[in-house]
């Protein structure tokens, strides 16, 4: 019944639809951005600038693994050996925009994946539909895990990393603002959008695109992939990537499962509706 009324609709229908649910998507960025611009001390101090602070959680815990192994490390600093620094005019002021931007979109995401959901909801059928709080708290879960998984390591890595490389004592790290920010504001998006994995699984396997088979026969080459991902948004050393690695390599092997669960839903329907 759903997908006769979508058919009923014009192709035109659709754009406006869409336009109506990205402009409600949008507003509720801009809303949360705004809150997050007005919040600059806390955002900017606290959230922002935490890592590049040897108090910051991440190093603590480093600093005391590596203690009771017994081995030097970076992590065991009173400070990392870098300043921040603008250098243009309009440059704090952008990334006051731009920060509060990207926080409004993390803050607004659950709302935006609500949103998308709405607009692809009515081609499916009912039983699908009902499944859309669960749909909403599932995404909207893996994002935020995978934001704190950027935030809370894979950008104290790069930043510790980045941060106290010297190709020589005589050349001093002064961190540009932009920089700095950029590679926060990567780090962070970057995870939370490949912890959101297995729902892409899932839709890709709704469509037919990707079957547990394929997800199983390619593993090795996911693997590489993942290597390459995890080699791009951290710091160049191994154990850094590793850290990264695993916790993509466990949602690829839950994707798997996902997918499983997706094919038997559809192979159930295919008999109840073969033998009423």
């Amino acid at each position: 019944m759903a997908k006769e009324e979508v058919n009923e609709m014009s192709f035109l229908d659709h754009l406006e639809e869409l336009r109506w649910h990205l402009i409600r998507a949008t507003l509720a960025i801009l809303i949360a951005g705004t809150a997050a611009f007005i919040m600059s001390d806390f955002i900017f101090d606290t959230i922002i600038f935490g890592p590049k602070k040897m108090s910051f959680p991440t190093y603590q815990l480093l600093c005391k693994a590596a203690t009771f192994i017994g081995i030097n490390t970076s992590f065991c600093g009173e400070e990392l050996p870098f300043i921040i620094q603008n250098r243009t005019m309009a440059g704090q002021f952008s990334a006051h925009i731009w920060t509060s931007i990207t926080a409004g979109l993390i803050i607004a995401f659950p709302y935006v994946i609500y949103e998308f959901w709405k607009f692809i909801s009515p081609g499916m059928y009912e039983n699908e539909r009902k499944n859309a709080q669960g749909f909403i708290i599932i995404s909207s879960f893996l994002f935020f895990v995978g934001v704190l998984f950027g935030y809370y390591v894979v950008t104290p890595l790069s930043i510790n990393f980045l941060g106290t490389y010297q190709v020589s004592g005589e050349v001093l790290n002064e961190i540009d603002l932009s920089s700095y920010i950029g590679l926060v504001r990567a780090s962070v998006l970057a995870s939370g959008l490949i912890f959101e994995l297995p729902i892409i699984i899932y839709f890709l396997t709704k469509v037919g695109l990707v079957t547990p088979e394929f997800l199983k026969k390619y593993r090795k080459y996911a693997l590489i992939i993942v290597l390459i991902l995890s080699a791009i948004i951290t710091p160049p050393d191994i154990a850094s990537q590793i850290i990264v690695a695993i916790p993509v390599l466990i949602l690829y092997q839950v994707s798997i499962y996902i997918s499983k669960l997706v094919i038997k839903n559809q192979l159930k329907k295919e008999k109840a509706t073969a033998n009423p």
